[in-house]
């Protein structure tokens, strides 16, 4: 039997889970137990079939719109990604029972652009077009109350109603350096601009970046695990790449891996993004491990301890009284 290659392994850390994410996922699971299945979820609880196929399996059930969701008493979760303020209307219009799952930190940026829209200031929202965050940071105001800026390009061509009352904010899960380039141009362009007290993009996805840019450099090839319709996940690749990994893949599962791209490697560098498992990643080493005799070796650029609590309505102090009422 052929010896298999040697492979250095640089694993990121911190990776995976962000604390926004555990709070979503176990939302939905704190719910399940509490009431039993179904609990419907609007829209992918994070952005991540494995997460969402076991939710599933344990008798979660996602909806896009809440149109979907029939006449129940069962619980109807929100994302972690947020709603536009329409959205828990239409659930109090129906008495569905809404438990928000957003995270707190896209909360604060929803709270943020209330502030400004109430001081009578245009805001800017930098970020995605049609990613469910953005959607929803712009439904907490008045159609017309938020322009949306993707690129530096856009700065150029935004006009404002007044340039000397605007406001930015910014999606939590950009590029960092991307966003500092756009919000340089805001500045230059519209010097009285007002931004956040503190950055908008979340302290995971900067912990994220700033490890793929430490591993990135020292390795051959570069693997994200995360879903495709994950915005930091897309960041991290795209990190490792502009950091100088001209291999630089983002694949969901072991399965995914497109082996033509790795061939007589002998570095490589994993990271995870902020909705993807742990598991995940072991399954891709454990991919690697059958084809080469690797060396795993973490490089750690932060700790992380930030923890947020369950939503109010499924914590254990609330529980019993929770299931009172709606028992009612």
């Amino acid at each position: 039997m052929a010896e298999k290659p040697a492979l250095t392994i640089l694993l990121c850390s911190p990776r995976g889970f962000c604390a926004g994410v555990v709070r979503a996922i176990d939302a939905v699971e704190q719910a399940l137990k509490i009431y039993g299945p179904p609990v419907y979820v609007r829209h992918e609880i994070v952005h991540n079939k494995y997460v969402v196929e076991n939710l599933k399996s344990k008798g979660a059930i996602f909806v896009e719109e809440l149109d979907e969701v029939p006449e129940t008493r069962a619980p109807v979760i929100f994302s972690a990604h947020g709603v536009a303020k329409s959205v828990p209307a239409a659930a109090a219009s129906r008495n569905l029972f809404a438990i928000d799952a957003t995270c707190p930190l896209v909360t604060k940026v929803h709270r943020e652009a209330e502030i400004h829209h109430k001081r009578g200031r245009e805001i800017v929202l930098v970020g995605h077009r049609g990613h469910p965050e953005v959607i929803g940071t712009m439904g907490q105001l008045p159609d017309g109350a938020v322009s949306l800026i993707e690129t530096v390009a856009d700065v150029a061509a935004f006009t404002p109603s007044n340039p000397d009352a605007l406001a930015y904010v910014t999606q939590t899960t950009l590029s960092v350096d991307d966003t500092r380039d756009i919000v340089e141009a805001l500045k230059v362009r519209f010097p009285s601009i007002v931004g956040p007290h503190k950055e908008d993009i979340c302290y995971a996805t900067t912990n994220r970046q700033e490890a793929v840019k430490a591993v990135a450099p020292r390795v051959e090839a570069f693997i994200v695990v995360g879903a495709p319709n994950s915005s930091n996940s897309q960041r991290l690749r795209e990190v490792a790449e502009r950091s100088g990994c001209l291999i630089s893949e983002l694949v969901q599962r072991a399965s995914d891996i497109d082996w033509s791209r790795f061939g007589s490697l002998k570095s490589l560098g994993v990271a995870a993004g902020a909705s993807a498992p742990e598991i995940l990643v072991e399954e891709i080493l454990d991919a690697f491990a059958e084809r080469y005799t690797i060396t795993v070796e973490t490089v750690s650029t932060a700790d992380e301890s930030v923890f947020f609590p369950l939503p109010r309505d499924l914590r254990e102090n609330d529980m019993r009284k929770i299931a009172e009422d709606v028992g009612r």
